[in-house]
């Protein structure tokens, strides 16, 4: 009987052959499918289930971010500028938004950190817990999306024909935050500390996003508005929502292709520093 032959990959090896590496990655993406879905529908079902309000977690906190930011302005403890929609909508659609970027961005770390004991024990392609937390996206974003467009008809503001560009500005929110979200991970996984860190860094990054705020006409303000990546994701997006010509297309379309060749370079940083990173949590 033939000794069956044992192939063993390791970090350098892949490094060494990076086509090959690609196929690879691109053969367990297809086949971690059904493994993701299944990681998806458990998660899913865990965070609703033992809870009080169930779905409505999905859209609290935005909720409760947008009434403290009209609390605030209209009690002129905080003076805001001029906004096209009125203010209420302008933050309410900008939270909601902000919370679906920050979703897909905490998913990759908090997919691979739920799934420690799995990642020790069994091997199974890791892109099922980069697709698992995108489902879980998905499925949240739904939810706010809804509350959403309700809101916005109650207010008496029709979405035009550039609601069906609407998903692509979602879309661009979920791929900025995977990509940031996957090129931090792997530190993430080694040092929990890295999660507060994330978490004072996005909140000081969400202002100088119109999220809250309008855009700046002038001043130091301005230019990091304007450097801001996440700027045009979120002006843009909001626009094809609530009917409006979008003014930072450009800057859109631009940031998501280097956003889109980033997520491909973390995902094989990803890719090579998972064995280690599993070998030191097994240690």
């Amino acid at each position: 009987m033939s000794t069956p032959k044992i192939t063993i990959y390791t970090p350098e090896s892949q490094v060494r052959h990076p086509g090959k590496m690609l196929r690879a990655m691109f053969k367990d993406l297809a086949l971690s499918q059904d493994l993701a879905w299944r990681l998806a529908v458990r998660d899913i079902s865990a965070q609703y289930r033992q809870t009080f309000l169930g779905l409505a977690w999905a859209f609290i906190m935005p909720v409760a971010t947008t009434l403290t930011w009209i609390f605030l302005s209209g009690s002129g403890i905080i003076s805001v500028g001029a906004t096209a929609l009125p203010y209420p909508v302008y933050v309410f659609t900008g939270t909601m938004l902000w919370s679906i970027f920050m979703d897909s961005l905490n998913a990759p770390l908090a997919m691979t950190n739920a799934s420690r004991s799995m990642l020790a024990k069994v091997n199974f392609p890791r892109e099922a817990l980069i697709v698992a937390g995108i489902y879980k996206v998905l499925f949240n974003g739904g939810i706010k999306v809804g509350l959403l467009i309700l809101a916005l008809l109650v207010v008496g503001i029709y979405p035009s024909w550039s609601l069906l560009l609407f998903p692509l500005g979602l879309l661009s929110l979920i791929l900025v935050g995977t990509a940031i979200g996957l090129f931090l991970t792997p530190v993430g996984t080694l040092y929990t500390d890295v999660g507060n860190v994330i978490g004072f860094a996005m909140q000081f990054l969400m202002y100088i996003t119109p999220v809250v705020f309008p855009m700046p006409k002038e001043g130091w303000v301005e230019i990091l508005f304007r450097l801001n990546p996440m700027t045009p994701l979120i002006l843009t997006t909001r626009d094809w929502l609530t009917g409006y010509t979008p003014e930072y297309w450009i800057s859109f379309i631009l940031f998501n292709v280097f956003f889109l060749f980033f997520l491909l370079a973390v995902w094989m940083i990803y890719r090579v520093s998972m064995p280690i990173i599993i070998e030191r949590m097994s240690s």
